[in-house]
Formats: C-alpha cells, sequence, structure tokens
C-alpha cells in the first residue's frame, strides 16, 4: 500500500488554489446577473407612472406590473433550482439568460398593457434564478473566505438599483419608457454574450461523480490564481449512492440515454419535496419565515419612504414633505435611498466572519427594531428621513446575510432549489407588503404600520436564532447524510470526512 496514489477533497483543493484572479472572472459574471436583476426589477418604480399616463390603468392595475414580476419570481425559482440542481449551473445560466434578455426586451414594444404584463411576468420567470448566480459563486469560494466576498456579490445589488436610477433619470426625460425597457435589457444580454467563458461548478460535477471536468477546472483555478493543486488524485465525497431516498437505482445504469435522462427528471422533480425531508423540513420552514420577514421589511421600507413623504397634507402629520416637486425627483430620491445599502454592506461585511450568519442577522435585527421604534410616534422631517436611512441600512445587511447563509445550510444536491425557494418566499412578503403595511399609511396609520414592521423584524430574528447550526467556517456540504440520533443534517465532507482521507493517504 505503499505505492497507493495520493487524495484530496474538492475543500482541500480549493483551500490550496486559494481566492485570486479565476474567482475575480466569477465574481464579475454573477455580479452581472445579480446587477441584471436589479435592474430589470427597480425600473417598474419609473415605467409605472407612465404606462398609467398612456394607457390609463388603474393604479390597482398599476401595481400589477410589480406584482407579476414577483409572481414571475416565484415561478422561477424552483424551475431554475430544479434545472440548476438537475443538470447544472450553467444550464440554469443559459434559461434565465435568454428568457429575461428576451422578454425584457420585447416588452419594449408592447402593443397594450395586458401584453406589457405577460412580458413582465415572463422577466419575472427569468429573474427568479438569481440565487443559482449566488450559489455559483459560493461554490468557488474556500470557506474561509465565503462571507465576506459574498457581501461583495451583494454590492451588485445595490450599484444595479443606482444605475437604473440615473438611467431612468437620462432616458425618461429625454425618450420615454419604452426606451428604457429597451436599456435595462442590455446586461441580461451580456450574461449570453460571455455565456461561452462560464465554467461548471467543481461543487457540482464532484457531486454528480465527475471528478474528472472537476479537476480540469481546479488545475484552471490554480493557473490563473498562480497556486499549485494539491499532489494525487481529486476524489468525490459524495455519498449520494448510498443515500436510498435520493439515489437512483443500480437498474438506472443500465437504461438507455432517454431513460437516464427521464429518470434524472423524475428525481430533479422530487428536488422540492427533499427540502421537506425529515433533515432539511425545520431549516426550509425557518429559511421561509426568515426570508418572508426580511423581504416585508426592506421592500416596505423603499415603498414606506415614498409614501410617508406623500401622506402629510392629506393626514395632517408632521411628516417629511417635498415642497414644489420637479419631475427629476423621483430618480434622484430613488439614487439617494440606495445610498443607505452600502453602510448595511460594509456592517455584514465586518461582523459575519467574525460573530457568524445566525448572530449577524439577530444583530443587525436588533439593531433595525431600535431604529425604527421612534417612527410609532410621528417626528420632525430631518429625523424621520435620517431613522428611514437606519433601518434600510440594517434591512440591507440582514437581506445580505440571509443570501450567503441560505445556500451554506443546503447541500449541493439540493442548494439551488432550496435558496430559491426560500427567496421566492421572500418575494411574497415583498408582494404582501404594499397592499398591508403601506396602504396603513396611505389611510393615516402609521402607528399601526411600524408595529406591524416591528413584528415582522422579530419574527426574522427568532427563525434565525432557531435554524440548527452555524456555518462561518463551515465547508460546503455535498449530499445530504441523514443522522439516526439527531435532525440535524450532517456535512458529507466535513473535517471528519476530510480526516478520512488523511487516514489514508498516511497509509
Amino acid at each position: 500500500m505503499e505505492d497507493q496514489s495520493l487524495v484530496f477533497t474538492l475543500d482541500e483543493a480549493l483551500d490550496a488554489v486559494g481566492f485570486g484572479n479565476f474567482q475575480a472572472l466569477v465574481l464579475s459574471y454573477a455580479g452581472l446577473g445579480w446587477f441584471a436583476e436589479a435592474i430589470e426589477f427597480m425600473l417598474i418604480t419609473f415605467v409605472g407612472p407612465e404606462v398609467e399616463s398612456e394607457w390609463g390603468p388603474s393604479s390597482g392595475q398599476e401595481s400589477l406590473l410589480t406584482t407579476v414580476v414577483f409572481a414571475g419570481m416565484l415561478v422561477g425559482a424552483y424551475i431554475w433550482g430544479l434545472i440548476s440542481d438537475t443538470y447544472g449551473r450553467r444550464k440554469g445560466f443559459l434559461g434565465m439568460a435568454v428568457l429575461t434578455s428576451g422578454a425584457g426586451f420585447l416588452s419594449a414594444f408592447s402593443p397594450n398593457y395586458i401584453s406589457l404584463l405577460i412580458f413582465r411576468f415572463l422577466v419575472g420567470i427569468g429573474l427568479g434564478g438569481g440565487p443559482v448566480f449566488k450559489s455559483w459563486f459560493l461554490e468557488f469560494v474556500p470557506a474561509q473566505k465565503r462571507g465576506t466576498w459574498m457581501v461583495v456579490h451583494s454590492t451588485f445589488w445595490t450599484f444595479g438599483t443606482m444605475f437604473e436610477a440615473s438611467l431612468a433619470w437620462i432616458v425618461m426625460t429625454r425618450l420615454n419608457w419604452r426606451w428604457l425597457l429597451a436599456f435595462s435589457s442590455v446586461p441580461a444580454f451580456a450574461l449570453l454574450f460571455f455565456y461561452t467563458l462560464v465554467p461548471e461548478s467543481p461543487r457540482f460535477l464532484c457531486m454528480k461523480g465527475n471528478t474528472i471536468d472537476a479537476h480540469h477546472i481546479l488545475e484552471k483555478i490554480a493557473r490563473l490564481n498562480q497556486t499549485e493543486m494539491p499532489s494525487g488524485m481529486l476524489v468525490s465525497n459524495t455519498k449520494e449512492r448510498h443515500d436510498e431516498e435520493f439515489d437512483p437505482t443500480e437498474e438506472t445504469h443500465l437504461l438507455s440515454s432517454t431513460k437516464k435522462k427521464t429518470e434524472e427528471l423524475k428525481k430533479g422533480l422530487s428536488l422540492f419535496f427533499i427540502l421537506f425531508s425529515s433533515s432539511l423540513a425545520r431549516t426550509t420552514l425557518l429559511l421561509w419565515s426568515l426570508y418572508f420577514g426580511i423581504d416585508f421589511l426592506y421592500y416596505g421600507i423603499i415603498f414606506l419612504t415614498t409614501e410617508l413623504s406623500s401622506v402629510e397634507s392629506k393626514c395632517g402629520s408632521t411628516m417629511f414633505h417635498l415642497e414644489n416637486l420637479q419631475d427629476d425627483s423621483l430618480y434622484i430620491n430613488a439614487f439617494i435611498t440606495s445610498l443607505a445599502e452600502f453602510p448595511g454592506l460594509l456592517l455584514s461585511a465586518i461582523i459575519v466572519d467574525r460573530v457568524g450568519r445566525k448572530l449577524s442577522v439577530i444583530i443587525m435585527s436588533i439593531l433595525a427594531f431600535i431604529i425604527l421604534l421612534p417612527l410609532v410616534f410621528h417626528q420632525s422631517a430631518i429625523l424621520t428621513i435620517g431613522l428611514l436611512f437606519g433601518v434600510r441600512m440594517c434591512a440591507m445587511g440582514i437581506l445580505t446575510v440571509a443570501h450567503i447563509y441560505a445556500p451554506e445550510l443546503y447541500p449541493t444536491s439540493v442548494r439551488t432549489t432550496g435558496a430559491g425557494v426560500a427567496n421566492a418566499m421572500g418575494r411574497i412578503g415583498g408582494m404582501i407588503c404594499p397592499l398591508v403595511a403601506v396602504g396603513l399609511v396611505t389611510d393615516c396609520h402609521q402607528t399601526a404600520a411600524i408595529i406591524l414592521f416591528e413584528a415582522v423584524i422579530v419574527l426574522s430574528a427568532i427563525s434565525a436564532l432557531l435554524l440548527p447550526f452555524e456555518t462561518k467556517g463551515r465547508e460546503l456540504s455535498d449530499n445530504l447524510a441523514v443522522s439516526k440520533s439527531t435532525e440535524v443534517p450532517e456535512f458529507d465532507n466535513s473535517r471528519e470526512s476530510t480526516d478520512t482521507y488523511a487516514h489514508l493517504n498516511s497509509r
């Protein structure tokens, strides 16, 4: 046994090749996807009023332009999660980019309101795959650096919202809303242009048992990062073939190519139900609750900022009110309020790898609760602006940490499905928020609205507290191993697994 080849795991390889030029390229593409999603999502803020003036829909119909995007994202989250966890991250990227860019561009030529709704729904389906970009990037980053670099990835969303406000300011004051829809589809087309350069996730390949292709990608990473690969052979830690709940039978390998694809699709369709297996049900439900509360708060604060500035004359409050509003104020306001997200990103970057994901969410939730509390009563204009700025900072920080935490909690075999569906549940919170909380403010019930926001913050903090385990500095799992003594999923490629391979090496 002295001449037995050395072996190494994927996590050992990622630690050896480090974080460098290759991950910077991966970050650029994943960030472009997040940037494109922010642009397509934010543009309705500027298009809605123009559509109302051209076609004359009611305010309720105008709000449907946002609702159908949320609804599409709910559908897309499951579709792209299923495709990415079954056929690979690259296949998910291709479908998302084609649908988002195509439907986004065609919506600029909508002949009527109904057709515009249909195109925006299709765009929403494409946007539903946003978590796939995060999961894909996450799978290239060594465990010690995941938190910080995932925060860096989240900055692309903020830059996207600011870019769209700037683009709308330029386009809408000179051309019209159709041009804005067309220009806003360009980043999604860029995803298609650079698609051929995108590598598959080596973690996904290892999970599927394709260690040869995974090894080739790791060699490319080492070359670009100017580092060295570990000596020996890459081994897959997957226990997929031993887990009866998830694995194909031996007869599967004897099926024809067509039948294999059918079996693979059936297995993919079961991914959603795997999220409710005994080992993942608690995690799934708590993540849904966390995301629902976070998105309710995040989008609620955005809508609340606008509503509080417009209800003063109606409700006779001392809320801030911008007198002599100019046409440009909408774009200026959207740009400035987006700046609140940078302190939130910075705060999350500072604490996420120091205190962990769970405690980071709890700390920023407590901070948001305290900052929002004075708005239970009417405050001066300057204080109100400052408090809303602070709450949006915290909301962005919580949302950023949740985007890191969710994919880390799931094994590779269901990572994009689990994170995507959780993200979709958050969109439901975003859909409901304008109808409930913002509606209360519009009807001069500000105190009730703020109390509702406070209750949602508490819900989010409790959900984070009850999540089964912390992921800070922990290697990602590849497949689910169900422990007989606990409901907490075990990591197949945890340090214990690495120690096993180290023992083999020593032999």
